[in-house]
Parts: C-alpha cells; sequence; structure tokens
C-alpha cells in the first residue's frame, strides 16, 4: 500500500508541475493579452501544428538568478516553450516566448533551451520556427542573457542555408533580440500587435530628439513596406500562423532534400491565349507581371513574399508540374519594373535562399535598366546591384528565364542572362534586347545627322531613325542568332515550354569553384 501510495504521490507532483508550468504567468495575464488582441504562447503552437503533434521539451527549466528577489520566482519552464511537432506530417522544431512569464524575456535558462532545439534541429535536418514575442534580455541576469543571444546568433547562422529559419514577431522584438530574426530566412509580423527595432522611442527621442510611435518605427508595415527587414504582415495571429503553414509547403526540410511534391490536376500543357496580347503594343505602357505568373502556376497560386517593399520587382514561390519553383520577376506596373537599390537587394537574398536549398529559379524579364538619380548613386547602386548579379551568377539550381518585352543594358545581364550560367533562356515575340532604348541610342548614334538637319525636320528624322532602330534592334532575333536566347516562344504556350525545360533540367549537376565562400558585395 506504501508503494502504491508513493507512485501516486510521484504521478500527482508531475501532474502538478505540467499544470503549473502549462499556467504560464496565469489567466489574469493570458486575459490581458487576449484583450490587446494577442493568442497565448501554447494556443499559437496549437495552431501552427497538425492537431496533438507536439512535443515539449525543458518543460520544467527554471532561471538560476538569485539577485533583485529573483530567487522566490521561479516558474517551470522560464517563459519560453520549445520542443518539436509536425506541419502537414513534417517535422518541425518550435519554439514560442510567453509573454506573461516576466515578459518572454530571455534569460541563460531559456536560451540554453532554444539552443538546444536548435541543436536537435540541425541533426535531424528539420525546420526551426521562432514565435517570438518578449520584452528583450532579462535585466537581472546582466551579461548571462545577453550571452544567451549570442548563443542563439551562432547557431542562426551556423544554420543557414542548412535548414529553413522563420520567425513570426507577434509582440515586441527589440534590442539585440532583433538580431535573431534578421538572420533568418523568412519574418512574418502581425498588423497591430507586433513591433521591431534596436532603439526604442524614448532613446531616440533623449538622443535624437525625433519624436516616433513604437508602430512608426518599428510596426509591421514600416519593415515590411519601408525597411525591407519583414517578408510578410497579417492581420492577426491566427492569420500569421496559417500563412506560415502555407509557406512550409512549398519548403524543403533541409539544404539535401528536395522540396515537396504537390500532385497537380492542372494540365501541364495547359495553354493561356491571353498571354498572347498581354503586352502592350506602346513599349511605354504598364502592364501587370503577376497576371502572366498566375498564368502559368499551378492552380494561378502564387505565394508572394516581400509584397509590399520593392514593388518594382515581385519575387515568391509558386508550383509548376507539382513542384516548388521561385519566381523573380520585373514589374512594369511599379516605377517601370526598373532595378533600384531596394529591388536588387530583395531579389538577390531570395535568388540565394532558393539556391541554398535547391529550388529552381524561372525569372520573368522586363527592365528598361537600372534607376538612375544622385540618391541611387550615392546609396550605393553598383555595390547593390551587383549583389543581384552576384546572386544569380553563383546559383546552380535550374535556373530559366523569359524575356517578355524590354531587356536594356546591363540590367539584362543581371537578370538571369544566358552568359551568367542560365540554363534555359526564351523570349516573346514582343522582346526587346538591346544595350538601351531606341530613344536614348539614337539621340547617341544619329546625334549629329539629326543636329545638321534644319529644325522643321528633326522630329521626323528622330521618329524615323527610331522606329528603323526599333525594327532592326530591339528585338529577340538578334540574340536568338547569336545563341543568347534558345528559343523564341508564343507567349500563350510559357507554362508549357517551362514546365518541359524544368523536366529536363531535374538531375542537373553544376559546381562553383572550390572555396570557402564567396564576398558577395554587402
Amino acid at each position: 500500500m506504501t508503494e502504491h501510495r508513493r507512485h501516486h504521490d510521484r504521478l500527482e507532483e508531475l501532474r502538478k508541475l505540467n499544470a503549473e508550468a502549462e499556467a504560464g504567468g496565469g489567466a489574469e495575464r493570458r486575459e490581458r493579452e487576449h484583450k490587446q488582441g494577442k493568442l497565448s504562447a501554447r494556443e499559437r503552437i496549437d495552431l501552427l501544428l497538425d492537431e496533438g503533434s507536439f512535443e515539449e521539451l525543458d518543460k520544467f527549466v527554471r532561471h538560476h538568478s538569485h539577485d533583485f528577489g529573483m530567487e522566490t520566482q521561479r516558474p517551470p519552464g522560464d517563459g519560453f516553450i520549445t520542443g518539436y511537432g509536425r506541419i502537414d506530417g513534417r517535422l518541425v522544431y518550435v519554439f514560442a516566448q510567453d509573454f506573461t512569464v516576466f515578459g518572454g524575456s530571455l534569460s541563460e535558462a531559456n536560451a540554453s533551451k532554444i539552443t538546444k532545439i536548435m541543436d536537435l534541429a540541425m541533426r535531424a535536418g528539420a525546420p526551426v520556427i521562432g514565435l517570438n514575442d518578449s520584452g528583450g534580455a532579462r535585466i537581472q541576469e546582466g551579461v548571462m542573457s545577453l550571452a544567451g543571444y549570442a548563443d542563439i546568433f551562432l547557431r542562426n547562422t551556423l544554420a543557414s542555408g542548412v535548414i529553413p529559419q522563420i520567425s513570426a514577431i507577434m509582440g515586441p522584438c527589440a534590442g539585440g533580440a532583433v538580431y535573431s530574426p534578421a538572420i533568418t530566412d523568412f519574418i512574418f509580423m502581425t498588423r497591430d500587435t507586433s513591433y521591431m527595432f534596436v532603439t526604442g522611442p524614448d532613446v531616440i527621442k533623449t538622443v535624437t530628439h525625433e519624436e516616433v510611435t513604437k508602430q512608426e518605427l518599428g510596426g509591421a508595415m514600416t519593415h515590411n513596406e519601408k525597411s525591407g527587414v519583414a517578408h510578410f504582415v497579417s492581420r492577426d495571429d491566427a492569420e500569421c500562423l496559417s500563412m506560415i503553414r502555407e509557406l512550409f509547403g512549398y519548403l524543403p526540410s533541409n539544404n539535401l532534400d528536395d522540396p515537396p511534391h504537390r500532385a497537380s490536376s492542372d494540365p501541364w500543357d495547359r495553354t493561356h491565349p491571353a498571354l498572347n496580347a498581354l503586352v502592350p503594343e506602346d513599349p511605354q505602357k504598364p502592364y501587370d507581371i503577376k497576371n502572366v505568373i498566375h498564368a502559368i502556376a499551378d492552380e494561378a497560386e502564387f505565394f508572394e513574399v516581400h509584397e509590399y517593399f520593392a514593388k518594382n520587382i515581385v519575387v515568391g514561390f509558386a508550383r509548376l508540374d507539382g513542384n516548388t519553383v521561385g519566381i523573380v520577376a520585373n514589374q512594369p506596373a511599379f516605377l517601370a519594373g526598373v532595378l533600384d537599390i531596394s529591388a536588387s537587394v530583395k531579389a538577390a537574398r531570395f535568388v540565394r535562399f532558393c539556391d541554398a536549398f535547391n529550388i529552381p529559379l524561372i525569372t520573368f524579364e522586363d527592365v528598361p535598366g537600372f534607376l538612375p538619380g544622385t540618391q541611387q548613386e550615392f546609396g550605393g547602386i553598383i555595390r547593390h546591384g551587383a549583389k543581384l548579379l552576384f546572386a544569380f551568377a553563383e546559383a546552380t539550381v535550374p535556373k530559366i528565364t523569359v524575356i517578355t518585352r524590354k531587356a536594356y543594358g546591363g540590367a539584362y545581364c543581371v537578370m538571369a542572362s544566358k552568359h551568367i550560367r542560365t540554363d534555359i533562356n526564351y523570349a516573346w515575340p514582343t522582346a526587346e534586347i538591346a544595350v538601351m532604348g531606341p530613344e536614348g541610342a539614337v539621340n547617341i548614334v544619329y546625334r549629329r545627322e539629326i543636329d545638321r538637319a534644319p529644325d522643321s525636320d528633326r522630329d521626323k528624322i528622330r521618329r524615323e531613325k527610331i522606329e528603323d532602330f526599333r525594327e532592326r534592334f530591339a528585338n529577340p532575333y538578334v540574340a536568338a542568332e547569336r545563341g543568347y536566347i534558345d528559343a523564341i516562344i508564343e507567349p500563350a504556350q510559357t507554362r508549357a515550354k517551362l514546365i518541359t525545360a524544368l523536366r529536363s533540367l531535374e538531375n542537373k549537376r553544376d559546381t562553383n569553384p572550390r572555396k570557402k565562400h564567396g564576398n558577395i558585395p554587402l
């Protein structure tokens, strides 16, 4: 009887500790979070993962701080929930900061919980998803909490390009805490309840005398639209977690795996006749490149990345023949699709992610060149534009480019041209491949002839020369004669051409010279 009682008592102790850990900061603090439109850390994990799949680790870890009265407050779990589970049956590791316990602050103890699952994820070849909601480093622990951040940063860096890393900012994320998400591959933010910044409004007011709110300084739209720090914005926690699940469906588990295949009922050879008339007759008129992307993708589905940042270039994931592809496309509907600093950096990072994780790259090109102006030159457009060139050139995954209209100057070279190891280069009949547009070229090549003409004839001569130049040079046939374009295709057949090319490249093998790593012009 005594032995039975002892077993019973031990089980009761375990259940009590479990209940204490799961209570977090208590019902009152959880309710306060709910009123702000936030879910609790455990509710977030439940929504993110397949039902019943979460296995928690380090549930009973406690902090070891004895200063500032901390020895009297030692809740199990110490404010972080860590473990692993499944998304669509596939293994993922996850951590969630619980704002109801010490404001989700990072301690030496809960930093070790994160590094433990990151190490496990690397050994298992599984992604890590971090749900961030934290007041920052635990001040009471001093340098030990800072050391915890650095331990995490190191693992983020070593894991980069090996396993996908996804960060959701679902509350505050400030100071040193921002650098872990910044190293990860994708950052999600919730529209009204999250913010990120290195220094907060109070410090900024003291140092620079600028008045700014938390949302203006580091809110979801600030980082999605202006800084480009974040890639996605959601209405609330539930939508954010649903979007993470959707993104995960496009990604492989690690850099040795292929992305998941999803069976599609969309015919591989489906034509889309509307594409034949999509590009306007007038070369100055815009059109929406997303119409092309939706037309060629399986079930017209396109998961856009960085939707609100640098809208002159479009990047994101789609499926062709059931397989994930990364799409990079100039957007003539915004700034004429010109390449500038922000567009170059946005596309370069996306290209490098796809290359690291075996995702083929499809490029749709309609680019008039690089954005001119002192702001761009002083801002380093040469260096930043070179990032995109570098990214495309070093990528060894299957690469296919379709030139829909303009491909002018250096921008033609940068946008996955044949010359930087692109496997298949297509052009639509509307393509214009030239050093520059006909207007600029005529002003240079025929300047003396035009200047010598009588004033009354100059405009007429200029128009004739422009038309002649357009006919002779601003077309895809000169490039095709040289083999720089592999085929000029009917736009309606683009989907079938892309899928056929991807099938031919599924066993592609290409390597870069042996080296520690390149020196991308950061």
